[in-house]
Protein backbone atom coordinates (compact mmCIF):
# COMPACT_ATOMS: atom_id res chain seq x y z
CA UNK A 1 0.00 0.00 0.00
CA UNK A 2 1.29 3.46 -0.84
CA UNK A 3 0.06 7.01 -1.33
CA UNK A 4 1.87 8.91 -4.06
CA UNK A 5 1.64 12.64 -4.69
CA UNK A 6 2.75 13.69 -8.17
CA UNK A 7 3.35 17.42 -8.54
CA UNK A 8 0.25 18.34 -6.54
CA UNK A 9 -0.59 21.93 -5.71
CA UNK A 10 -3.46 23.90 -4.23
CA UNK A 11 -4.59 27.45 -4.92
CA UNK A 12 -7.44 29.43 -3.41
CA UNK A 13 -8.51 32.73 -5.01
CA UNK A 14 -5.19 32.92 -6.83
CA UNK A 15 -3.14 32.33 -3.65
CA UNK A 16 -0.97 29.22 -3.52
CA UNK A 17 -1.55 27.21 -0.32
CA UNK A 18 0.45 24.12 -1.36
CA UNK A 19 3.33 24.49 -3.80
CA UNK A 20 4.32 21.81 -6.33
CA UNK A 21 4.80 18.71 -4.14
CA UNK A 22 5.83 15.14 -4.96
CA UNK A 23 5.99 12.52 -2.20
CA UNK A 24 5.61 8.76 -1.85
CA UNK A 25 4.21 7.71 1.53
CA UNK A 26 4.38 4.05 2.56
CA UNK A 27 2.79 1.74 5.11
CA UNK A 28 4.67 0.20 8.04
CA UNK A 29 5.55 3.47 9.78
CA UNK A 30 4.19 6.95 10.47
CA UNK A 31 4.53 9.57 7.75
CA UNK A 32 4.81 12.85 9.65
CA UNK A 33 4.09 16.34 8.30
CA UNK A 34 6.05 18.74 10.51
CA UNK A 35 5.70 22.49 10.33
CA UNK A 36 4.45 25.57 12.13
CA UNK A 37 0.81 26.64 12.07
CA UNK A 38 0.12 27.98 8.58
CA UNK A 39 2.90 25.99 6.94
CA UNK A 40 0.45 24.01 4.76
CA UNK A 41 0.09 20.74 6.69
CA UNK A 42 -3.71 20.80 6.90
CA UNK A 43 -4.02 22.01 3.31
CA UNK A 44 -1.92 19.08 2.12
CA UNK A 45 -3.96 16.61 4.20
CA UNK A 46 -7.20 17.99 2.73
CA UNK A 47 -5.82 17.38 -0.76
CA UNK A 48 -4.78 13.82 0.10
CA UNK A 49 -8.16 13.12 1.72
CA UNK A 50 -10.18 14.54 -1.18
CA UNK A 51 -11.70 17.38 0.83
CA UNK A 52 -10.16 20.05 -1.43
CA UNK A 53 -9.57 20.10 -5.17
CA UNK A 54 -6.15 19.94 -6.78
CA UNK A 55 -4.90 22.88 -8.80
CA UNK A 56 -2.49 20.49 -10.53
CA UNK A 57 -1.00 17.02 -10.20
CA UNK A 58 -2.19 13.54 -9.30
CA UNK A 59 -2.83 11.48 -6.16
CA UNK A 60 -2.31 7.73 -6.50
CA UNK A 61 -3.65 5.54 -3.67
CA UNK A 62 -2.73 1.86 -3.80
CA UNK A 63 -2.04 2.12 -7.53
CA UNK A 64 -5.33 3.88 -8.32
CA UNK A 65 -5.65 7.50 -9.43
CA UNK A 66 -8.03 9.07 -6.90
CA UNK A 67 -7.29 12.69 -7.85
CA UNK A 68 -10.87 13.46 -8.89
CA UNK A 69 -12.66 11.28 -6.35
CA UNK A 70 -14.49 12.83 -3.40
CA UNK A 71 -13.51 11.95 0.16
CA UNK A 72 -16.57 9.70 0.39
CA UNK A 73 -15.36 7.61 -2.55
CA UNK A 74 -11.85 7.13 -1.14
CA UNK A 75 -11.33 4.50 1.53
CA UNK A 76 -9.78 6.94 4.01
CA UNK A 77 -10.20 8.06 7.63
CA UNK A 78 -9.54 11.52 9.05
CA UNK A 79 -9.06 12.49 12.70
CA UNK A 80 -8.90 16.22 13.52
CA UNK A 81 -7.44 17.99 16.54
CA UNK A 82 -11.02 18.81 17.54
CA UNK A 83 -13.21 16.08 19.01
CA UNK A 84 -15.44 15.36 16.00
CA UNK A 85 -18.12 12.87 17.09
CA UNK A 86 -21.86 12.64 16.44
CA UNK A 87 -23.39 14.18 19.60
CA UNK A 88 -26.73 12.32 19.35
CA UNK A 89 -25.08 8.88 19.00
CA UNK A 90 -23.64 6.59 21.65
CA UNK A 91 -19.92 5.83 21.64
CA UNK A 92 -20.73 2.42 20.12
CA UNK A 93 -22.70 3.99 17.27
CA UNK A 94 -20.05 6.65 16.70
CA UNK A 95 -17.40 3.98 16.26
CA UNK A 96 -19.71 1.79 14.15
CA UNK A 97 -20.94 4.62 11.88
CA UNK A 98 -18.57 4.04 8.90
CA UNK A 99 -19.35 0.32 8.96
CA UNK A 100 -23.11 0.94 8.92
CA UNK A 101 -22.72 3.31 5.98
CA UNK A 102 -20.73 0.62 4.17
CA UNK A 103 -23.47 -1.95 4.79
CA UNK A 104 -21.39 -4.28 6.95
CA UNK A 105 -23.34 -7.07 8.65
CA UNK A 106 -24.48 -6.36 12.22
CA UNK A 107 -22.59 -9.34 13.68
CA UNK A 108 -19.35 -8.18 12.06
CA UNK A 109 -19.92 -4.61 13.22
CA UNK A 110 -20.21 -5.73 16.83
CA UNK A 111 -16.96 -7.69 16.66
CA UNK A 112 -14.98 -4.92 15.01
CA UNK A 113 -16.31 -2.23 17.36
CA UNK A 114 -15.47 -4.39 20.36
CA UNK A 115 -11.92 -4.91 19.08
CA UNK A 116 -11.38 -1.18 18.52
CA UNK A 117 -12.93 -0.31 21.88
CA UNK A 118 -10.62 -2.80 23.60
CA UNK A 119 -7.57 -1.25 21.96
CA UNK A 120 -8.57 2.24 23.10
CA UNK A 121 -9.97 1.29 26.52
CA UNK A 122 -13.48 2.47 25.65
CA UNK A 123 -15.53 -0.60 26.61
CA UNK A 124 -16.97 0.95 29.82
CA UNK A 125 -18.24 3.96 27.83
CA UNK A 126 -19.87 2.36 24.77
CA UNK A 127 -23.40 3.34 25.88
CA UNK A 128 -22.50 6.93 26.74
CA UNK A 129 -22.95 10.01 24.57
CA UNK A 130 -19.91 12.15 23.62
CA UNK A 131 -20.88 14.96 26.02
CA UNK A 132 -20.53 12.48 28.89
CA UNK A 133 -16.89 11.79 28.02
CA UNK A 134 -13.64 13.56 28.84
CA UNK A 135 -11.65 15.16 26.03
CA UNK A 136 -9.27 12.22 25.95
CA UNK A 137 -12.13 9.72 25.74
CA UNK A 138 -13.75 11.70 22.92
CA UNK A 139 -10.53 11.67 20.93
CA UNK A 140 -10.13 7.94 21.61
CA UNK A 141 -13.61 7.49 20.15
CA UNK A 142 -12.57 9.33 16.98
CA UNK A 143 -9.42 7.19 16.75
CA UNK A 144 -11.46 4.01 17.24
CA UNK A 145 -13.73 5.06 14.37
CA UNK A 146 -10.66 5.51 12.17
CA UNK A 147 -9.31 2.08 13.15
CA UNK A 148 -12.56 0.16 12.77
CA UNK A 149 -13.05 1.36 9.19
CA UNK A 150 -9.89 -0.47 8.02
CA UNK A 151 -9.04 2.37 5.64
CA UNK A 152 -6.37 2.43 2.96
CA UNK A 153 -5.12 5.74 4.39
CA UNK A 154 -5.53 7.40 7.80
CA UNK A 155 -4.93 11.13 8.23
CA UNK A 156 -4.30 12.42 11.75
CA UNK A 157 -4.31 16.22 11.75
CA UNK A 158 -2.69 17.25 15.06
CA UNK A 159 -5.00 14.80 16.89
CA UNK A 160 -3.45 15.39 20.32
CA UNK A 161 -3.19 19.18 20.23
CA UNK A 162 -6.24 19.83 22.43
CA UNK A 163 -5.44 17.24 25.10
CA UNK A 164 -3.64 17.91 28.36
CA UNK A 165 0.02 16.95 28.66
CA UNK A 166 -0.46 13.61 30.39
CA UNK A 167 -3.13 12.42 27.96
CA UNK A 168 -1.05 13.60 25.02
CA UNK A 169 1.93 11.55 26.20
CA UNK A 170 -0.19 8.48 26.83
CA UNK A 171 -1.93 8.51 23.45
CA UNK A 172 1.25 9.40 21.57
CA UNK A 173 2.94 6.32 22.98
CA UNK A 174 -0.02 4.17 21.93
CA UNK A 175 -0.51 5.47 18.39
CA UNK A 176 2.21 3.45 16.60
CA UNK A 177 0.93 0.26 18.24
CA UNK A 178 -2.69 1.08 17.34
CA UNK A 179 -1.93 1.30 13.63
CA UNK A 180 0.83 -1.33 13.41
CA UNK A 181 0.09 -4.15 11.01
CA UNK A 182 -3.15 -2.63 9.68
CA UNK A 183 -1.80 -2.02 6.19
CA UNK A 184 -2.91 1.62 6.06
CA UNK A 185 -0.79 4.57 5.01
CA UNK A 186 -0.75 6.71 8.18
CA UNK A 187 -0.11 10.46 7.83
CA UNK A 188 0.32 12.48 11.03
CA UNK A 189 0.50 16.29 11.08
CA UNK A 190 2.20 18.06 13.98
CA UNK A 191 3.86 21.37 14.82
CA UNK A 192 6.07 19.77 17.49
CA UNK A 193 9.54 18.49 16.49
CA UNK A 194 9.68 16.35 19.64
CA UNK A 195 6.50 14.57 18.57
CA UNK A 196 7.95 13.82 15.14
CA UNK A 197 11.07 12.32 16.75
CA UNK A 198 9.01 10.19 19.13
CA UNK A 199 6.86 8.83 16.30
CA UNK A 200 9.87 8.12 14.08
CA UNK A 201 9.16 6.86 10.58
CA UNK A 202 9.47 9.37 7.72
CA UNK A 203 9.01 13.12 8.07
CA UNK A 204 8.22 15.85 5.56
CA UNK A 205 9.34 19.28 6.77
CA UNK A 206 6.92 22.00 5.63
CA UNK A 207 7.15 25.76 5.46
CA UNK A 208 5.11 28.27 3.45
CA UNK A 209 3.20 25.51 1.62
CA UNK A 210 6.38 23.79 0.52
CA UNK A 211 7.99 20.48 1.52
CA UNK A 212 11.61 21.49 2.08
CA UNK A 213 12.91 18.01 3.03
CA UNK A 214 11.57 14.48 3.29
CA UNK A 215 13.21 11.35 4.65
CA UNK A 216 13.80 9.19 7.74
CA UNK A 217 12.93 11.36 10.74
CA UNK A 218 16.13 10.85 12.74
CA UNK A 219 18.28 11.34 9.64
CA UNK A 220 16.82 14.70 8.63
CA UNK A 221 16.98 15.86 12.24
CA UNK A 222 20.72 15.13 12.29
CA UNK A 223 21.35 16.50 8.80
CA UNK A 224 18.92 19.18 7.60
CA UNK A 225 19.67 19.90 3.96
CA UNK A 226 19.35 23.68 4.30
CA UNK A 227 18.66 26.43 6.80
CA UNK A 228 14.89 26.37 6.18
CA UNK A 229 14.79 22.66 7.10
CA UNK A 230 16.88 23.28 10.23
CA UNK A 231 14.48 26.02 11.33
CA UNK A 232 11.43 23.76 10.93
CA UNK A 233 13.01 20.97 12.97
CA UNK A 234 13.77 23.01 16.10
CA UNK A 235 11.63 24.12 19.02
CA UNK A 236 12.53 26.55 20.58
CA UNK A 237 13.75 28.21 17.36
CA UNK A 238 17.24 27.29 16.24
CA UNK A 239 19.93 29.87 17.01
CA UNK A 240 21.38 31.53 13.91
CA UNK A 241 24.26 33.98 13.40
CA UNK A 242 26.76 34.81 10.64
CA UNK A 243 30.31 33.49 11.10
CA UNK A 244 33.55 33.55 9.18
CA UNK A 245 36.02 30.72 8.73
CA UNK A 246 39.65 31.78 8.63
CA UNK A 247 42.18 28.97 8.48
CA UNK A 248 41.42 26.67 11.38
CA UNK A 249 39.30 29.26 13.23
CA UNK A 250 35.59 30.03 13.31
CA UNK A 251 34.85 33.65 14.21
CA UNK A 252 31.36 34.26 15.57
CA UNK A 253 32.03 37.83 16.68
CA UNK A 254 35.03 39.89 17.62
CA UNK A 255 35.09 38.30 21.08
CA UNK A 256 33.98 34.76 20.23
CA UNK A 257 36.04 32.31 18.20
CA UNK A 258 37.23 28.72 18.40
CA UNK A 259 39.42 26.22 16.64
CA UNK A 260 37.38 24.27 14.13
CA UNK A 261 37.36 20.47 14.00
CA UNK A 262 35.36 17.66 12.40
CA UNK A 263 33.61 18.11 9.03
CA UNK A 264 33.68 21.91 9.35
CA UNK A 265 37.50 21.81 9.22
CA UNK A 266 37.23 21.05 5.50
CA UNK A 267 35.24 24.18 4.70
CA UNK A 268 36.88 26.77 2.49
CA UNK A 269 37.58 30.12 4.11
CA UNK A 270 34.77 32.62 3.93
CA UNK A 271 31.35 33.59 5.33
CA UNK A 272 28.78 31.08 6.55
CA UNK A 273 25.59 31.04 8.57
CA UNK A 274 25.97 29.11 11.82
CA UNK A 275 22.96 27.37 13.37
CA UNK A 276 22.80 25.51 16.67
CA UNK A 277 19.79 24.14 18.54
CA UNK A 278 19.01 25.70 21.96
CA UNK A 279 19.68 22.44 23.84
CA UNK A 280 23.34 22.73 22.80
CA UNK A 281 23.69 26.19 24.38
CA UNK A 282 24.08 25.80 28.16
CA UNK A 283 24.28 28.26 31.08
CA UNK A 284 27.28 26.39 32.55
CA UNK A 285 30.57 25.29 31.03
CA UNK A 286 31.49 21.64 30.48
CA UNK A 287 34.07 19.76 28.40
CA UNK A 288 31.53 19.72 25.53
CA UNK A 289 30.01 23.16 26.05
CA UNK A 290 33.27 25.04 25.92
CA UNK A 291 32.76 28.12 23.73
CA UNK A 292 31.82 31.04 25.94
CA UNK A 293 29.16 33.56 24.86
CA UNK A 294 27.68 36.51 26.69
CA UNK A 295 24.22 37.92 26.25
CA UNK A 296 21.64 40.12 27.92
CA UNK A 297 18.70 38.03 29.16
CA UNK A 298 15.42 39.08 27.52
CA UNK A 299 12.90 36.42 28.64
CA UNK A 300 13.11 33.41 30.94
CA UNK A 301 10.85 30.36 31.23
CA UNK A 302 10.87 27.56 33.79
CA UNK A 303 8.92 24.35 33.15
CA UNK A 304 10.06 22.55 36.30
CA UNK A 305 12.37 20.15 34.49
CA UNK A 306 13.93 22.67 32.09
CA UNK A 307 15.02 26.29 32.09
CA UNK A 308 15.09 28.44 28.99
CA UNK A 309 16.55 31.89 28.51
CA UNK A 310 16.15 34.13 25.47
CA UNK A 311 19.14 36.44 25.27
CA UNK A 312 20.54 39.11 22.99
CA UNK A 313 24.01 38.41 21.66
CA UNK A 314 25.39 41.23 19.54
CA UNK A 315 21.97 41.92 18.04
CA UNK A 316 21.04 38.26 17.52
CA UNK A 317 18.25 36.78 19.62
CA UNK A 318 19.36 33.35 20.88
CA UNK A 319 17.85 30.75 23.19
CA UNK A 320 19.40 28.41 25.76
CA UNK A 321 17.40 25.34 26.82
CA UNK A 322 18.93 23.49 29.77
CA UNK A 323 17.76 20.71 32.08
CA UNK A 324 17.14 21.68 35.69
CA UNK A 325 16.54 25.03 37.36
CA UNK A 326 18.93 27.90 36.55
CA UNK A 327 18.83 31.42 38.01
CA UNK A 328 18.34 34.09 35.33
CA UNK A 329 17.50 37.74 35.79
CA UNK A 330 15.90 39.68 32.96
CA UNK A 331 18.09 42.56 31.85
CA UNK A 332 21.32 41.12 33.26
CA UNK A 333 24.24 39.86 31.18
CA UNK A 334 24.72 36.11 31.56
CA UNK A 335 27.39 33.74 30.26
CA UNK A 336 26.37 30.81 28.05
CA UNK A 337 28.42 28.03 26.48
CA UNK A 338 27.85 26.36 23.14
CA UNK A 339 28.95 22.91 21.98
CA UNK A 340 30.94 23.44 18.75
CA UNK A 341 30.41 19.79 17.79
CA UNK A 342 26.69 20.44 17.26
CA UNK A 343 26.99 23.48 15.01
CA UNK A 344 25.59 23.43 11.48
CA UNK A 345 27.23 25.61 8.86
CA UNK A 346 25.20 26.80 5.90
CA UNK A 347 26.53 28.40 2.74
CA UNK A 348 25.34 31.87 1.66
CA UNK A 349 22.73 30.20 -0.60
CA UNK A 350 21.28 28.41 2.46
CA UNK A 351 22.48 24.90 1.61
CA UNK A 352 24.18 22.75 4.25
CA UNK A 353 27.98 23.13 4.07
CA UNK A 354 28.96 21.07 7.14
Amino acid sequence: MSLELKNVSKRVAGITHVKDTSLTLQTGHFNVLLGETGSGKTSLIKLMAGLDSLASGQIILNGKDVSRLSAQKRNISLVHQFFVNYPHMSVFDNIASPLKVAGVAKSEIEGRVEEAANLLKLNPYLNRKPHELSGGQQQRTALARAIVKESDAVFLDEPLANLDYKLREELRDQLPELFAGRGAVVVYATSEPEEALLLGGQTALMTDGNVVQFGPTAEIYRKPKDLDAAKVFSNPPINVAPVTKQGDTIILSGAVSWTVSGPAAGLTDGPYMLAIRPNHVMPVASPDHSVKLSGRVLVTELSGSESSAHFDMDGHSWVSLAPGVHPYFVGEVHDFYLDPNHCFFFAPDGGLAA
